[in-house]
């Protein structure tokens, strides 16, 4: 602590002189000092109350619904003007509806550690000991460099930390101990999968219907709140991800119609990842303006921020700043200049405060300054901390643990947690035959407008028939043909499935939605599977009849309309089993070039066990015969055209013998010599759908499960030390 005091005090000496808030006018309206002899008092602005006179006094009104009496906090006269007309106010729709209150809640975390193991090389802890609060209608924002733990600390406040995680401490939710029931919180990712061949009125009402109860057209006032909240209107009816020459969204809408996804449930407590993500300074300037207008419908706002323009750190409430897992300040925000300015760090003129917090606390600089040692510029150091940043966190650090402001935190977290506030009550989910129902539309309408889901594997099997059908075409129907066509049949089942792995990307993209919908309960396994099952049927019946056609009439099969139909119906069976093979790979490795080369791989060995290389007869027994060629679907789709086409069927030799198609093929492919074992083949590749999709179900149920259980563990733990 000596060197720590000697090197603060040496920094104070030389640079008070320079950049001390006290010998400088203030560049903007925010900026504050305290009053003199209050340095050993909570920071408070001139005409504000005392940390005492805030509360959070949350009324939920009788008889359900979402009004309140929302819960109002100080705010100090520079935010207030900042909020009532120094910035543009989102834009609001003539006729729109006023924003509907929202019963907020208050929050607070008390000595809450997040372990994970193998995260850091130092230490697992990755949170440690963080004291914090939020009240209804505020912006608290958790600051930090990277890897600080900041998101960490925010899915851990939100229940939702990975399964490798720990965590220890208390989390209250209006005094309560973590009850956030579904509906009564909404969380926005880091990534956000949206669905670009949607509009986005059209994204936020499939959203609503898959997240809320009740009728349908009672979800369109919810929506367009949900668009005015987060000034959409004039992006509404236009596609998220573009179409043709017409560009999407910019980075800004797409991540505040991500944001609007959860505003449709009304959330009490709303927690964003990075909302700032990807945006440049205006866009990111007008996301925390419509931000700031959401809290004055009594909303908790509570996000992650890596650094923020002067204009943007204006608007919060509270910051929370955190730098390796280590809490260095909580508190309102101007009060955060004057602690840094306390500890020896005061925020140089025309610099941002946010960027000067940053500078200070991050110790990726000290590799900058090792580089640029020789680096001056007209003003002296390169930098304006000119102390070691370990020595400069260990400085605020200690600074706060003994200030005022943390003893406040403290009595205020005390005073939330005293006595128990109305509970969260969750507002009821959609049924899972509306949820099927929904998505099974919705995934109609994505499959008919993206070209690149059937429209492209339509023309590309189309074109491989062609080819095949030219090949083999002219064969005739004697007995020297029977070989022949055997090989166009493997040809055209082989090569059309191997085809069919150019869906993966479509499937991977599926499987993203379904992953951030399910994340936040607004989807499951279950309605996925039927939902995007029942929405391929058509195109990929499309397709198998399509190209069945083609093929049947190029080759010369036989001319009966029967046997037309069953060959259209094994191939559609073919095609919906190789369309869950794929799924449950996807759903394995959830990468694309894993799973391309998976596919490719499975394909390969199932076409060498498939019987037409050597007749499943002669295969070796331990693995190509068992299990391979029983697993593989090329075989009992193969076998069943065949049958379909030989069984029946006389070949003359000479003028007084002839031989079944049975005894033709016996020496180029095994079939069964029975009437009925066509049929018995469709059932085995229907099984075999059946069985991918079950398959495809435990993955996805298993993975959801991991996190469920997670989220009731640490529930129960708080539950526990109640």
């Amino acid at each position: 602590m000596e060197e720590i005091q000697s090197q603060s005090d040496h920094y104070r000496s030389s640079s008070s002189s320079a950049s001390s808030p006290a010998s400088r006018v203030p560049a903007f309206n925010f900026f504050y000092l305290r009053k003199p002899g209050s340095l050993g008092q909570p920071i408070s602005f001139e005409d504000s109350p005392e940390w005492e006179d805030t509360d959070a006094d949350v009324r939920v009104e009788e008889g359900g619904g979402d009004s309140i009496n929302a819960a109002t906090t100080s705010v100090s006269p520079s935010l207030s003007k900042l909020n009532s007309g120094s910035l543009p106010s989102p834009h609001l729709p003539e006729g729109a509806a006023v924003a509907r209150k929202i019963a907020g809640a208050s929050v607070a975390w008390k000595d809450l550690t997040v372990t994970i193991e193998g995260k850091r090389k130092y230490s697992d802890n990755v949170v440690k000991g963080s004291n914090g609060y939020a009240l209804p209608g505020t912006m608290t924002v958790i600051m930090g460099p990277a890897k600080s733990g900041k998101s960490t600390l925010l899915r851990a406040i939100a229940g939702r930390l990975p399964p490798a995680a720990k965590m220890y401490g208390e989390i209250f939710v209006n005094g309560a101990r973590m009850h956030m029931p579904y509906g009564s919180y909404g969380f926005v990712d880091l990534e956000t999968t949206l669905i670009g061949s949607l509009t986005v009125r059209e994204y936020l009402y499939y959203s609503a219907v898959l997240q809320l109860p009740g009728f349908f057209s009672q979800k369109k006032s919810v929506v367009e709140e949900a668009i005015h909240a987060m000034s959409l209107g004039d992006f509404a009816n236009k596609l998220i991800g573009g179409h043709c020459f017409m560009k999407g969204l910019p980075s800004g809408e797409r991540r505040r119609v991500a944001i609007a996804r959860e505003l449709v449930m009304r959330p009490h407590i709303l927690f964003i990842d990075e909302p700032l993500y990807h945006l440049d300074s205006v866009s990111a300037l007008l996301m925390m303006v419509t931000l700031k207008k959401l809290t004055s419908t009594g909303c908790t706002l509570i996000f992650t921020l890596n650094q923020s323009s002067t204009e943007v750190f204006g608007l919060f409430d509270r910051i929370c700043l955190l730098s390796n897992g280590n809490t260095l300040f909580f508190g309102e925000t101007l009060a955060c200049l004057q602690h840094f300015s306390n500890a020896g760090f005061p925020c140089p003129i025309m610099q941002s405060p946010s960027d000067h917090f940053l500078r200070a606390i991050n110790t990726d600089f000290d590799r900058i300054i090792a580089m640029c040692k020789n680096w001056q510029d007209d003003n002296g150091d390169f930098s304006a901390v000119n102390m070691d940043t370990a020595v400069a966190i260990c400085t605020l650090e200690a600074t706060y643990k003994s200030s005022a402001d943390a003893a406040a935190v403290e009595t205020m977290i005390l005073r939330l947690t005293e006595k128990e506030g109305p509970l969260l009550k969750s507002k009821g989910k959609a049924s899972n035959a509306t949820r099927i129902a929904v998505l099974t539309w919705r995934s109609l309408l994505i499959m008919s407008r993206e070209f690149k889901y059937y429209w492209l594997r339509l023309i590309l099997y189309m074109l491989l028939t062609l080819c095949i059908g030219t090949i083999f075409s002219g064969l005739g129907h004697s007995l020297s043909s029977v070989v022949t066509r055997v090989a166009a049949i493997f040809v055209f089942v082989s090569f059309t499935s191997l085809l069919s792995i150019a869906g993966v990307p479509v499937l991977m993209k599926e499987i993203k939605i379904y992953a951030s919908e399910e994340s936040n309960q607004h989807s499951g396994a279950l309605a996925f599977l039927f939902g995007q099952l029942l929405s391929s049927i058509p195109f990929l019946f499309l397709i198998s009849i399509s190209s069945s056609l083609v093929f049947y009439f190029l080759i010369g099969l036989r001319d009966e309309f029967s046997l037309l139909m069953y060959f259209v119906l094994n191939f559609f069976m073919c095609l919906l089993v190789n369309e869950g093979l794929m799924l449950a790979v996807v759903s394995l490795w959830k990468n694309i070039f894993q799973s391309v080369l998976t596919l490719v791989t499975i394909h390969v060995v199932l076409m060498l066990a498939a019987g037409y290389f050597r007749i499943r007869s002669k295969l070796p027994g331990p693995v190509w015969t068992h299990p391979l060629s029983d697993i593989a679907f090329h075989t009992y789709s193969i076998q069943g055209l065949l049958e379909n086409e030989y069984l029946g069927v006389n070949f003359a030799i000479g003028q007084v013998r002839s031989i079944s198609g049975f005894q033709a093929l016996h020496s180029a492919y095994d079939i069964s010599p029975r009437s009925n074992a066509k049929w018995e083949n469709v059932l085995v590749l229907f099984l075999m759908a059946v069985g991918y999709r079950i398959l495809v179900f435990v993955l996805l149920h298993f993975y959801a499960r991991k996190n469920v259980s997670l989220h009731r563990l640490f529930r129960g733990k708080h539950n526990s030390t109640a």
